[in-house]
């Protein structure tokens, strides 16, 4: 569709509430906009699908149900959808509106990345993936158009879902039944069988290699082509990719089961990174509305294929093709050439398309000799005798072989699918194995020639064994009390062992001190053993005697510190030790402080002079001193003379006196 005919949509208003403000890019599919959300005012992005898939109910139904699975995916590197909708017979996506362009841009611009910005890209995009593929959506059409940048330059993967909705509308595969473009697609797209994830992750890897060469591994001038050269053979992986080579090239394996998943990239990359300097910035294209219309034609379509949107250029009597001028097959990746008819909006801050390369005359061939014609007639029927006996034994031999279904593999052991397959004339082959949460150790995972499919007796049946369930990284547990250091590990799916108690002065009592297996991965339901501190040890408190610094040097001896207490004692010399608080044997942990006690000696007191006051007075006088009143000799009633012991006298504290009146 030429570019006026994107330009003419602008200023609608989609559903009451979508304000098409500006074109921003075109595929095959669908034009994209810059709109604003009049309902929340903000701005976002716009992808109007061809009208005709509003009367494809199988499409609907699909879109509808991909829109609301791909609402639901929240990372940071996955395009957000917020709505769809049909208006008028246009079906539409709202997303999340980025403006720093996206990869494919980029790269028609002739730039190319470092090895440095691809690891980031790559990893980014390869954690997306991930995220996606263990929600089990697989987005189909991995390439550089659907990979988008912020004004940042973030990466973020696009149209998860629309490929997969795309492949029930029933005009989308005019040519055959391939689905996503070519030019990325993995070797088992051929067949036409269910994808998985690892489809994706080929695709990536086919991208990074674009992104630093400029050149994709095995791009032909056709769909087949493309697709013929990499059957059964892995990706090559040239050396510009530098550090990167590695986990590129097992994401590009040939065969599905020994590819690397999404997770396998993003960690290969991500220690690739460690290689590499930081990487400098991209030079995107800055955000405004004179920004060029992104163009996304599938380079690999054959010439005079019907487009999505050419439907529209035919009712107006267009030729189906005029919107793209086809370049025969170069050595770099062809590149359409811009039609005349776009305008000057259309092409505006794109570069010149490189003029097509004269056609050079063929030399003319010189008339064969008479003997050469004759033995080149013999060699020609030669070789047409041996392809025919070629053929006949192909047919022969497909037609003499017995073929059977392939049996149900998944979930036996290695030992019972080679039983299993033995009375059928197959052969097991093991193509690789994987980690997998469900299926046990040695069983099988998956098979790629699926059950009940015809092959000829001696046939090779591929497998992939599980590892068992994937391993688990034993978890930081550092400070935490006991009970939470146990839940945290039963949390990650390990066992803790029973606790190794042990004393430490400085870690509270009943926290971790340490575990085993620190930082390490282990299978599931692993014991990690742990040890708790038990506080500061404990020691039992010495007998203790003689001076306060006999004392304390015993103390000091098994860690504890004396702190002296002076007492009277009746009995203990002064300057002598009376004994401990707490006292000998008593447990305390190792540092803590002991009182010492130490006798000053008798507690002597000199009795007080009541002489003359009455009995009441000197008794109690007596008494707040200390002393107990004995009794009284003599009339009570009568003033006291003197005491028993007398006044003055040095008696211990506490003793009885006698008073006597007159």
């Amino acid at each position: 569709m030429a570019t006026s005919r994107i330009v003419e949509h602008v200023g609608r208003v989609l559903s009451d509430r979508y304000r098409l403000t500006r074109p921003l890019g075109t595929g095959a599919s669908a034009h994209v906009y810059v709109a604003e959300d009049v309902t929340l005012r903000r701005r976002v992005a716009v992808k109007v699908l061809h009208p005709a898939l509003a009367d494809d109910e199988a499409f609907l139904r699909r879109f509808q149900a991909e829109a609301r699975v791909v609402a639901a995916l929240r990372h940071p590197n996955i395009v957000r959808v917020y709505d769809w909708g049909n208006d008028s017979g246009s079906p539409f996506l709202v997303m999340e509106l980025l403006e720093g362009g996206s990869l494919r841009g980029l790269l028609d611009r002739g730039q190319r990345l470092s090895p440095a910005q691809a690891v980031r890209i790559g990893s980014d995009a390869a954690r997306a993936l991930d995220y996606a593929h263990r929600r089990g959506l697989v987005h189909r059409d991995i390439k550089p158009a659907n990979l988008l940048f912020d004004e940042d330059g973030q990466v973020s993967v696009a149209d998860f879902g629309l490929a997969r909705a795309l492949a029930e509308a029933t005009w989308t595969e005019p040519v055959g039944a391939m689905l996503g473009t070519a030019r990325y697609a993995a070797p088992e797209q051929i067949g036409g069988g269910p994808l998985d994830g690892k489809a994706d992750v080929y695709a990536l890897s086919l991208v990074l290699v674009e992104a630093v060469t400029g050149k994709v591994p095995f791009a032909a001038d056709t769909t087949l082509g493309t697709l013929m050269a990499r059957v059964d053979r892995d990706l090559p992986v040239p050396e510009e990719m530098g550090p990167l080579r590695s986990a590129v090239a097992a994401a590009g394996l040939a065969q599905p089961a020994e590819r690397s998943d999404a997770a396998a990239l993003a960690a290969g990359l991500t220690s690739a990174a460690r290689q590499l300097p930081t990487p400098g910035p991209l030079t995107l294209a800055a955000p405004s509305d004179d920004a060029p219309i992104e163009e996304d034609p599938d380079l690999t379509e054959l010439p005079g294929r019907v487009r999505l949107f050419d439907a529209e250029q035919a009712d107006h009597g267009a030729d189906a093709d005029a919107d793209w001028d086809w370049a025969p097959a170069t050595a770099g990746p062809a590149r359409p050439a811009r039609s005349k008819a776009r305008g000057a909006r259309g092409s505006a801050g794109r570069s010149e398309p490189r003029p097509l390369p004269t056609a050079r005359p063929l030399p003319p061939v010189a008339a064969p000799r008479q003997g050469h014609k004759k033995r080149w007639l013999i060699a020609v029927l030669v070789v047409v005798v041996a392809v025919a006996l070629a053929v006949a034994a192909v047919g022969y031999y497909r037609v003499s072989t017995p073929t059977h279904p392939v049996p149900t593999l998944v979930r036996d052991t290695e030992t019972a699918a080679t039983q299993a397959l033995a009375p059928l004339h197959f052969k097991l082959r093991v193509t690789g194995s994987a980690f997998n949460q469900k299926v046990p150790k040695g069983q099988v995972i998956s098979q790629v020639q699926p059950p009940t499919k015809l092959l000829r007796e001696g046939s090779s049946v591929d497998v992939v064994l599980s590892l068992g369930p994937p391993p688990v990284t034993v978890p930081d547990l550092e400070g935490l009390s006991l009970s939470d250091a146990q839940n945290r590990l039963i949390g990650a799916g390990l066992m803790p062992g029973n606790p190794t108690f042990q004393y430490d002065n400085t870690v509270p009592k009943g926290t971790v001190l340490a575990w085993s297996n620190e930082g390490r991965q282990l299978p599931e339901g692993s014991t990690v053993g742990l040890i708790v501190s038990n506080g500061p040890p404990v020691v039992a408190i010495p007998a203790v005697s003689g001076s306060f610094a006999a004392a304390q040097s015993a103390l000091a001896a098994v860690n504890l510190t004396a702190v002296e207490n002076d007492e009277y004692s009746n009995t203990v010399p002064a300057g002598q030790v009376i004994g401990t608080s707490p006292p000998p044997a008593a447990s305390v942990q190792v540092g803590s402080k002991v009182t010492v006690n130490v006798s000053k000696g008798p507690h002597l007191v000199a009795v007080p002079n009541v002489d003359r006051d009455s009995v009441g007075a000197a008794t109690q006088a007596l008494q707040s001193d200390g002393f107990n009143v004995a009794g009284v000799t003599g009339n009570p009633i009568n003033t006291v003379t003197r005491t028993e012991p007398p006044a003055n006298t040095q008696v211990l504290f506490g003793s009885s006196v006698t008073l006597v009146t007159s």
